[in-house]
């Protein structure tokens, strides 16, 4: 029997564990899936849960049914990793007690993790995007913001009770900005003592938004954006954060009561701690066939791995890419167990869209056509709807976005 230990139950992760258990040669192979949550969180809808649109725990798959019982789940944290022992130390989330599990074969794939770059005060003051938690304080956090906006006498201080800074203009940060706008202009109609409607800053360090797409697909994003009346700034990144608010690195300030911070990611520090090639960014850097290199049976995908392309460059770091990585991987472990080649990770993306709330989108198909509006954020949803686990979940999620359009905003604030 050969024992295989997946670390992280995201997407690429859970993505390896199932594909290893459909294996024709699965009763040859004892599959373990260690992770500190019980389920997969489905990060792209993450920005409709911090404005309420979608419900916290429908865009959550418990992992135990994914596996349906074909492979063992660890229910745990990774302390340490062994790689000339091969060997691993999780904690258990509830009990805290530690276990070693032994492998044969070793898949990483533990993610990243929000960033704030050391920038003062980030960490205390700003709220980041990454997990369901975060979601659900984003949106208590404004929620409160016009509840004390109603009581308030001082213009001043309602004005930044009433204002909203999104730090990063990568995917996050613009979809987060657009599906906020969006809420709070929704929500202030139940606010009749608020007189203004609330301020949306989109900050971004580099000259446009989404800089990593084609520039046509960030300057569109950016019109739209501006259309609707949302602030962007770009070319400059934070300098601090307190509790008052924001300031930037030209000396600008931007008095908030809610700073979402989407403006980086970084691997675990277990990640970057591993005897390992790593990238620039501290990325275990891998073969083509996502094998680490002077570590047989070793093996990475997903956010905390660079995986190279033909001819130059690295895939992204993206939902679309770990779902196609992992089961070329599964397939490699197996031929890697008999003896055969493995084959590299080859991927060409058929577009990217992205959400920008109150029913507008942005799609760039195949790189030769452009679609934004109501139909691109129609093809948004339908194709995120299309790639959410299981059908319980599926119609959960489409009769929380049908209840959402003749009915106002929530504005129940439950942590």
């Amino acid at each position: 029997m050969t024992r295989i230990v997946v670390l992280g139950g995201g997407f690429a992760g859970l993505g390896v564990a199932r594909a290893l258990t459909r294996s024709r040669r699965r009763s040859a192979l004892d599959v373990t899936l260690v992770n500190r949550d019980n389920f997969l969180l489905f990060t792209p809808m993450l920005p409709e849960v911090s404005s309420g649109s979608v419900e916290p725990r429908h865009i959550a798959q418990p992992i135990r049914s994914a596996l349906r019982g074909r492979a063992r789940f660890v229910l745990g944290s990774v302390t340490a990793i062994d790689l000339d022992a091969r060997s691993v130390k999780t904690t258990h989330s509830v009990t805290g007690a530690t276990t070693d599990i032994a492998y044969d074969h070793l898949v990483i794939a533990l993610g990243s993790e929000s960033s704030t770059h050391g920038i003062p005060g980030a960490q205390d003051h700003s709220v980041p995007l990454k997990t369901l938690d975060d979601a659900v304080c984003v949106r208590s956090k404004m929620i409160a913001a016009f509840e004390a906006a109603t009581v308030t006498q001082d213009d001043a201080e309602r004005r930044r009770l009433l204002t909203v800074v999104i730090v990063g203009g990568g995917f996050a940060g613009v979809e987060c900005a657009g599906e906020l706008l969006a809420y709070l202009r929704a929500i202030g109609k139940q606010y009749p003592a608020v007189d203004k409607p609330a301020r949306v800053i989109l900050v971004a360090g580099t000259g446009r938004l989404l800089d990593q797409l084609p520039q046509r697909f960030g300057d569109r994003a950016a019109q739209m954006l501006l259309r609707r009346s949302m602030e962007i700034v770009l070319e400059d990144d934070a300098a601090s954060v307190d509790a008052g608010g924001l300031t930037l690195k030209s000396g600008q300030r931007f008095e908030a009561a809610t700073i979402v911070w989407c403006a980086g990611v970084r691997v675990p520090p277990l990640v970057e701690q591993l005897a390992l090639e790593h990238s620039k960014h501290h990325a275990i850097a891998v073969n083509g066939d996502m094998s680490v290199p002077g570590r047989p049976g070793v093996w990475a995908l997903g956010d905390c791995a660079q995986i190279p392309k033909p001819g130059g460059g690295s895939y992204p770091l993206t939902a679309q890419h770990a779902v196609r990585e992992a089961p070329l991987l599964a397939r490699n472990i197996v031929a890697a167990i008999r003896g055969r080649s493995t084959r590299p990770f080859r991927y060409r993306e058929a577009g990217m869209m992205a959400s920008l709330g109150d029913r507008e989108g942005l799609a760039d198909i195949a790189g030769r056509t452009m679609v934004s509006g109501l139909p691109a954020w129609l093809m948004w949803r339908a194709y995120y709807l299309s790639r959410l686990p299981g059908v319980y979940r599926k119609i959960r999620v489409a009769m929380d976005w049908g209840l959402a359009l003749p009915f106002p905003k929530d504005i129940t604030s439950i942590d």
